[in-house]
């Protein structure tokens, strides 16, 4: 996989940290935990998102846009990312958010990554959850050519082929790390939706035959919907970076059990886990996607998925914008 063959802009802080929680692994009695803090890219506040826009804005600038597109729910992490690497490069965004949380407060709809969007100069074009989305980005893409603009448009969460060349390349970074700390990772978690994420993390370490399975936390979907929809990004990913057939239907595993009432809906174990990783680790977490995909790690070592001689790699995506815009549930959570 020769990745340097593929246009790039360099946004991201890396190698991001690869850090061992050892207040958190005592405290749980299982595993040794790890964490890789994609957290800390450092483009608009940092997140998983910016890996992918490396590739995604190389491949805009090459098209000849001037103007960037993207979808995702009102707290949607990767349209902050968005916004900030169009500010970067001189670049017009129009960022088409659908209210998918059906009990937002004020918080939600006006503090977090929204507040941010607005900073980074980006065109806000909210609709109502329920929407056909990929009807309202054409509408938003139309609007842009009427004006004279040239837009390219991004997928939800950076998730297509292109997109996912930066977890593909994550793999890469990875293992680097690892044989330089003489470490031997068992298995790698991370939160997974729009499935860009997963989907690198799979065909790169596959393409690697690095032998880390990769367990994604579902946020939105169940097991089976989540499974299929990676494999259908796997496959067209795989092709795309010319290693088509190198991974098996088995590499792509989900766990939807942690999703609770829905996307961007807190969960008991979502509370706990944020709160847990704070006042162990100093690590904030976000409610929507790392904050459910621990609560998942968590739970899955305490019912002893896990022997003590294992290494644990969680993978943190980002998101903590999104905290100041759960400020009522968390306020709850962390009440007398």
């Amino acid at each position: 996989m020769q990745l340097s063959r593929f246009p790039r802009q360099r946004f991201a802080h890396l190698p991001t940290p690869l850090e061992r929680l050892d207040r958190l692994s005592r405290l749980l009695g299982g595993p040794s935990i790890w964490i890789k803090r994609d957290d800390c890219t450092g483009l608009g506040l940092g997140g998983n998102k910016t890996r992918k826009l490396e590739y995604l804005m190389a491949d805009a600038i090459a098209r000849g846009a001037d103007t960037v597109l993207t979808v995702g729910a009102v707290q949607s992490n990767h349209a902050r990312q968005t916004a900030a690497a169009a500010a970067r490069l001189g670049l017009a965004c129009d960022l088409v958010l659908e209210a998918r949380v059906s009990e937002a407060d004020e918080d939600y709809r006006h503090s977090g990554n929204i507040l941010l969007d607005r900073l980074f100069g980006a065109r806000l074009h909210e609709y109502p959850a329920g929407t056909e989305m990929a009807g309202a980005m054409a509408e938003v893409a139309d609007g842009v050519k009427r004006r004279g603009g040239t837009p390219y448009v991004i997928p939800g969460g950076g998730s297509n082929p292109v997109g996912a060349l930066g977890y593909v390349n994550f793999a890469v970074e990875l293992l680097a790390q690892a044989t330089e700390r003489g470490i031997v990772f068992d298995q790698l978690i991370h939160a997974t939706g729009s499935s860009g994420t997963q989907a690198g993390l799979v065909v790169g370490l596959e393409g690697l035959r690095a032998g880390l399975p990769v367990l994604g936390i579902t946020v939105r979907r169940t097991r089976e919907s989540q499974e299929e929809q990676v494999l259908a990004l796997v496959e067209a990913t795989a092709d795309f970076v010319g290693v088509k057939g190198a991974v098996p239907r088995g590499a792509i595993v989900a766990n939807s059990d942690y999703v609770g009432g829905g996307y961007g809906v807190p969960t008991p174990g979502m509370l706990e886990a944020v709160r847990t990783l704070a006042r162990e680790e100093s690590i904030l977490l976000d409610p929507v996607y790392s904050g459910k995909a621990m609560a998942g790690l968590i739970d899955l070592v305490r019912r002893g998925a896990y022997t003590p001689d294992q290494n644990i790699l969680f993978l943190h995506t980002g998101g903590q914008p999104a905290l100041f815009a759960y400020r009522g549930a968390l306020d709850r959570a962390n009440a007398p």
